[in-house]
């Protein structure tokens, strides 16, 4: 291994100046008072203060709540989907995930302009609806909205890993389950379901704080004043100025990414002693 320790350095330094120094800077404004340098390290907790008034409560309460539904719309439609692909020949199955990919080739905004216009008040669902004396819905500028171009955005995160899972699953066990006298559904929630759990969580994981930290997809579909707390740190940096809010912003939304990732793993664990 020593021989290939050389190999790591170049990630190393690009760790560090990508990831570890844009991390200092920003625990740094999140401590420092507004217009202070950070070079001062005038220490305070006022930015933090008031991240806890209501409306900003709100916004994170509004967030969280868009990204547990979204996310459990994607396991409840994306487990099925993964699992009808795991029951394919193997290249069948390099088939269909190829087409759960291909949509995350093109560019997000591209794809979320496409929503725009599919639910727009004259988009194609509203000149359907009218071609058939059905009336129109106003479907923009609405949680709908928003939760649909997360949904259609972050879904093959969740199919991906779960069919990972799946279909690294030894079928002898699936097998072993029949012969022992087990039915289908018997065997999904004895065998198939309690293997594909690493899968199911790490799907969760990212679908959810995808969801959560996304500013551009509440930004297009929900309008300009609809806000979630990726769009609150983006206008605070962009729109304010307030870089030091905006990090403690940040710096809360990584706690709750990283508690979250620990719960996680947590929970991975424990399944693997059962």
């Amino acid at each position: 291994m020593k021989q290939f320790r050389h190999l790591i350095k170049p990630y190393a330094i690009w760790a560090a100046v990508m990831i570890v120094i844009p991390i200092i800077l920003i625990a740094l404004y999140a401590f420092t008072e507004e217009g202070n340098s950070v070079l001062t390290f005038a220490f305070t907790f006022e930015n933090f203060k008031k991240f806890a008034e209501a409306t900003y409560v709100n916004v994170i309460l509004k967030s969280f709540r868009l990204g547990i539904l979204t996310t459990l719309i994607c396991l409840g439609l994306g487990y099925p989907l993964a699992f009808i692909i795991s029951r394919f020949e193997e290249k069948t199955q390099n088939t269909l995930i190829l087409m759960v990919t291909i949509p995350m080739w093109i560019n997000l905004l591209l794809r979320t302009y496409a929503w725009m216009n599919i639910l727009a008040d004259n988009g194609i669902i509203n000149q359907i609806l009218g071609s058939l004396g059905l009336g129109q819905l106003s479907m923009m500028y609405t949680d709908f909205s928003v939760i649909i171009g997360l949904i259609c955005n972050f879904m093959p995160f969740m199919i991906i890993p779960i069919h990972t899972s799946l279909s690294k699953m030894d079928k002898s066990l699936i097998e072993a389950a029949y012969d022992l006298g087990a039915d289908p559904v018997q065997t999904f929630w004895k065998v198939t379901w309690p293997l594909s759990i690493p899968g199911v969580l790490n799907g969760i994981m990212m679908v959810f704080l995808l969801s959560v930290s996304t500013f551009v997809i509440p930004k297009l579909l929900g309008g300009g004043q609809y806000m979630l707390i990726g769009n609150l740190i983006e206008s605070q940096f962009i729109s304010v100025g307030d870089w030091n809010f905006g990090s403690a912003i940040s710096l809360i939304l990584m706690v709750i990414i990283l508690i979250s990732m620990g719960l996680m793993k947590k929970i991975d664990k424990q399944e693997d002693k059962e």
